[in-house]
């Protein structure tokens, strides 16, 4: 699946994924693929990036995530660093 992370300024992310986890605004979770559509809120927190057996941490100032057709936006606030 394709995840896209993006900020006012800039496209901080964008690629292949196996598993994205994002802070919801009601707690984590993860999209796997084939996941169902959702739009939900996400609150300041850790957005974990899984691909081909790596990891990467992304801290965000909130936003928003939308999942579609194996394909994952995080419209985010700001990136933290």
């Amino acid at each position: 699946m394709h995840l896209e992370i993006i900020t006012p300024d800039e496209k901080v992310f964008s690629g292949e994924v196996t598993a994205v986890n994002v802070p919801g605004a009601d707690g984590a979770f993860e999209v796997l693929n084939n996941h169902a559509p959702i739009i939900s809120t996400l609150a300041k927190g850790n957005v974990k990036v899984k691909s081909a057996g790596t990891e990467k941490n992304i801290m965000i100032d909130g936003g928003l995530v939308e999942v579609l057709n194996n394909k994952i936006i995080v419209l985010a606030e700001a990136v933290l660093s």
